[in-house]
């Protein structure tokens, strides 16, 4: 992973909600917090600038991250929740876990999806590409947590669908839901036809996360 991410934080004393609104509202700061390993849970304050900026970029969220604590101690950690303002898209709160380069973590990897106006189910067969999801949830060491995960598109047909199973993964990288059994085998993209021609659309969104519960994702 060539980015290389880092954060200045300082230490919150100043808990509470009340507190939490003045330091976004009159400070230019986020409320934030670090936890897991061996140590106890750090409340934490971050430079809403620094923040939004680092969030601008994708690898952000599925980087191994480095937060100079108080210009002393140094943390690594991984973007594990980010919280925002429902209407102004505020960022709102950041929890940030603690990582071990020794120890396997499960983090959300975004998808980038390839040569979909080339595929040929969209450019011979006149169909539509669909996503079902748009990040794949992994488990491996942080060192190796990839940046993103490429799906190719190009030799699917219309009616095909590219289930979590048919995508390489790096090496030393498995897939959380894979491991969990072959049920779990979930669609990740699909090519329909225009105008219903075909049902690969509906069977694909039916084995999406939540599709029953909805009736139907770093």
């Amino acid at each position: 992973m060539s980015d290389q991410f880092e954060l200045n934080a300082a230490v919150r004393e100043d808990m509470g909600k009340g507190a939490s609104r003045r330091l976004r509202r009159h400070a230019g700061q986020v409320p934030a917090i670090i936890y897991g390993g061996d140590k106890d849970p750090q409340p934490l304050t971050l430079i809403r600038k620094d923040l939004e900026k680092a969030l601008e970029n994708e690898a952000f969220f599925s980087h191994v991250l480095t937060i100079n604590v108080d210009g002393g101690t140094t943390e690594k950690a991984i973007l594990k929740d980010l919280q925002r303002h429902p209407s102004r898209d505020a960022v709102m709160h950041a929890d940030f876990l603690r990582v071990d380069d020794k120890v396997a973590i499960k983090v959300h990897v975004p998808i980038h999806f390839l040569n979909e106006e080339t595929c040929k189910g969209v450019k011979i067969q006149g169909g539509m590409i669909q996503h079902q999801a748009t990040d794949i949830e992994v488990q491996c060491l942080p060192t190796q947590i990839p940046e993103y995960i490429e799906v190719d598109m190009i030799d699917v047909e219309t009616g095909g669908i590219v289930h979590l199973s048919d995508i390489k993964l790096p090496e030393g990288v498995t897939s959380v839901a894979l491991a969990l059994g072959e049920d779990h085998d979930l669609a990740v993209a699909s090519v329909i036809a225009p105008k219903g021609g075909s049902d690969a659309g509906d069977e694909a969104a039916a084995e999406a996360p939540g599709a029953e519960e909805e009736g139907g994702e770093d």
